[in-house]
Parts: C-alpha cells; structure tokens; sequence
C-alpha cells in the first residue's frame, strides 16, 4: 500500500523541526520553516525504502534503523492497524514521528486537519504533539518505494500532528501512540532501548542533540500520522 500526491495519509510518527538545522531557502530564496523541513525530511525518509524494508510497514521494528539521519531518529506509523515494535536508538538524539500526517492539496490539509486527534505516552506519561495545520514541503522518492511509490523529487503541501522527544536517557522506555482520521486508525507500540554511542570514548559523554527537542500529548493514530483526514491507501 502506498500514498499517493493528493491524498491524505496516515503514516504516523514524526514529529517538529529537525534539531540544529537553521532555515533553508526555496528555488525562490524563500525562507523554509523548520517545521516544513521536518515533515519533508521524514516523508523523504518514509519514501526511501520498498515495503519489505519500510519503517511504516515494518511488523517488528526490524527495519527501524533504515536510512536515519545523522541529527535525529526518526519512527513511523502503518499504513492502518496497530504494530508492535522493537527498537534500539543510539544515545543523544531526539526521536521524532507523526501521529497522524498527510500530504496533498490545501484542501485536504484543511479537511484533514480537521478531524485529526490521536494520544501518546512515553513510559506511561502524557506527551503532547505540535499541530502543523498546512506548509509547503519537498519530498524525495527513490523508485519502487512503499510511500510515493516513484523516483520522483515534488512539492506538495504538508501537514499533521507531530511530536518531538528530547533524547532519552539510557536503557528501556516505552513509547505508545495511536490516532485516526476519517475512519481510518493506526497505532503502535515501541519498546525503545536507548544505548551509548560506539563513537563516544569510553568515560566521555557522548555528543548532545544539536538542539532542543519538546514532547507533548494529544490523540494521535498510529506511527507517524494521526487523526486528521486520511489519504486514501492505495
């Protein structure tokens, strides 16, 4: 299953600006929001793999690692329904995901965002999401991908609930989140274990998140999208 351009989606998991990255410019020399470089990076994220390796329909967690930028750790939805995942994060770097999300035409935006809600916990504490109601975004497709579906690099409008985790500490944490659009609901459940960075020098702390991350609660669908109005899977 797949998402196509100009409809809504519920991926899941993604949340805020991605941390340390200043503004970026458009074609046209226009500012980017941090918020809409976020949503373009995890969706080129989500558009880099077929659908036997990708984080959105991954049963296990055993593909979480896929193709993780170097600033951020990015988790993810399903294409509907509720997952079970195990995962392990190297230490220092915030994690971020949707609850729910959606790219396509205002429009769908605005109807999608509408009806969007979804809850998450982090170790049985409420968190948050930041609301994006709408914002110009690239997206970056690599061919036979399970999201795009085409090698194809587009601007389209995005939008949706995010969330963003300042770096957990080391160990075990549990992290539930779930969310539903338009009859559409999804959600997961990561047992996340944080470990120390194999770059770090033995007694030295290891390097910090390059910038500040913020967690919050709401009700949210399943990894990366939640409640808002959903693309049709095809």
């Amino acid at each position: 299953m797949r998402f196509t351009r100009g409809t809504v989606g519920l991926a899941a998991l993604a949340v805020v600006s991605a941390t340390g990255c200043g503004p970026v410019m458009t074609t046209a020399g226009e500012p980017v929001s941090a918020s809409a470089e976020l949503q373009g990076k995890w969706w080129t994220w989500a558009a880099s793999e077929p659908e036997e390796t990708n984080p959105v329909a991954d049963e296990d967690g055993s593909a979480c690692d896929r193709n993780q930028p170097e600033d951020v750790w990015f988790l993810a939805g399903t294409f509907g329904g509720e997952v079970e995942r195990e995962c392990t994060v190297p230490e220092g770097l915030p994690i971020v995901f949707p609850l729910a999300n959606l790219f396509g035409s205002g429009q769908d935006c605005l109807a999608f965002m509408r009806d969007a809600e979804g809850t998450v916990l982090l170790d049985g504490m409420p968190v948050e999401p930041e609301v994006y109601a709408g914002e110009s975004i690239t997206v970056q497709g690599l061919a036979g991908n399970a999201v795009t579906g085409v090698a194809e690099r587009f601007t389209t409008t995005g939008c949706g609930l995010w969330v963003q985790l300042p770096a957990p500490g080391l160990g075990q944490h549990i992290l539930k989140f779930s969310g539903r659009s338009t009859g559409l609901s999804v959600g997961a459940e990561y047992r996340l274990t944080i470990e120390e960075s194999p770059e770090a020098p033995t007694g030295q702390p290891s390097k910090e998140p390059s910038g500040p991350v913020q967690a919050m609660p709401r009700q949210i669908t399943g990894a990366a999208p939640v409640e808002a109005r959903l693309s049709r899977l095809s």
